[in-house]
């Protein structure tokens, strides 16, 4: 019997039903036997680094990880340093405020090549609303749709996209419901892309390089579409309130964020450290505690079991369109990429996190909002 690092985490394992050299999908094979002292010493973190380092396989690292989730066996890592030291890092700093451009130099202006084998043929880089979909594509138009009929566009309305990613909501918007409007992120790659594009289809929407809390002026309309993770948990009261202020007195806004089940003031280490630099998940407590005073809530929409459909899809084109980004992404690069991709699937197949849509007023609609799905 394996004694020490190896027999505690494979007696962990055990308990989620996953055997080490077995031949299930979800069972795990191990290449380097260093991998029990890292995991034991850094948690998740040291789990993801070492598959990106090839420490260790399974045949569906989503199922792998789905088990161990639902296990609750993390719970029994003694003492994860990494986690630790997140923590401390959420208690004591403000990443979120002090380093606001950090994730898209890091994550999003990595290559457009990337996202656009990877992505949709918007380039919609949040989750799809699969509801009577049968693609990804598909998907994401009826979640653009989905949107602009929550917050009733309508023909002339000045709308504000904080967080506009490629443009593909605001492009949609004007096409469809002849809306013209503002977007603004952080990422420089992202601001190119979506401005050539409105210049090309002669759209009347612009896109600015800046943070939000650089915007003035006011705006029929506002939405924020897969940024609020990045805003952090002591800056969103003042998210809340920069955004009220931006809102005309009959306007509405929809938030579109990834949340968590529980309230916590840090993200999770190895995605911290490799995909999201200084991400942090917003819970229903967090939110409400942030716009009371500020706004009335007229609906919230979770969908997050549409996020792992979602997520597997843009696996998919990843792998698929692997050989075409060999040559600039390296192998290391690879693994992790899937290791994200499947690793965010299992969590939102576990339902530890979630995909909510939230429409906020100012005082209220007169008469009540009709909820829309």
């Amino acid at each position: 019997m394996a004694k020490g690092a190896e027999g505690f985490i494979t007696r962990l394992l055990e308990k989620s039903d996953i055997q080490i050299g077995g031949g299930r999908p979800w069972d795990i094979a191990i290449n380097d036997r260093r991998l029990f002292n890292r995991v034991l010493t850094r948690g998740s973190l040291g789990l993801g680094e070492a598959y990106m380092d090839g420490w260790w396989d399974a045949g569906a690292v989503d199922q792998f990880i789905h088990r161990v989730l639902i296990s609750g066996i993390r719970e029994e890592i003694p003492f994860d340093l990494s986690l630790a030291a997140s923590y401390l890092r959420g208690v004591l700093t403000n990443l979120q405020r002090w380093r606001a451009f950090e994730v898209a130099q890091r994550h999003y202006d990595i290559g457009n090549d990337l996202y656009r084998l990877m992505l949709d043929r918007r380039m919609i880089y949040s989750c799809g609303y699969w509801k009577d979909a049968g693609n990804l594509d598909e998907a994401q138009e009826h979640k653009l749709d989905l949107i602009c009929k929550k917050i009733g566009l309508e023909q002339g309305m000045r709308v504000l996209d904080i967080g506009s990613g490629w443009g593909g909501f605001l492009l949609f918007a004007a096409e469809r419901y002849g809306i013209k409007g503002v977007g603004v992120t952080v990422s420089r790659q992202q601001v190119v892309l979506a401005q050539d594009a409105a210049r090309a289809r002669g759209l009347p929407i612009d896109f600015l390089l800046a943070d939000y809390h650089e915007l003035d002026g006011r705006f029929d309309r506002v939405v924020s579409v897969g940024m609020f993770e990045h805003v952090g948990y002591k800056n969103y009261r003042g998210y809340f309130a920069k955004v009220r202020d931006l809102m005309a007195d009959d306007g509405l806004f929809l938030l579109h964020t990834i949340g968590g089940t529980l309230t916590q003031p840090h993200g999770d280490p190895w995605s911290e450290k490799y995909i999201f630099p200084n991400g942090m998940l917003p819970s229903i407590k967090q939110i409400g505690a942030a716009i009371e005073g500020l706004f009335i809530m007229e609906d919230w929409h979770n969908f997050g079991a549409d996020y792992e459909k979602t997520l597997l899809a843009w696996r998919d084109n990843f792998e698929a369109n692997w050989p075409k980004l060999k040559d600039r992404y390296n192998e290391r690069f690879h693994r992790m990429w899937r290791y994200y991709l499947l690793s965010f699937a299992a969590v939102f197949r576990a339902r530890l996190t979630h995909l909510w849509q939230i429409v906020l007023s100012k005082e209220g609609v007169p008469g009540g909002y009709r909820s829309i799905r």
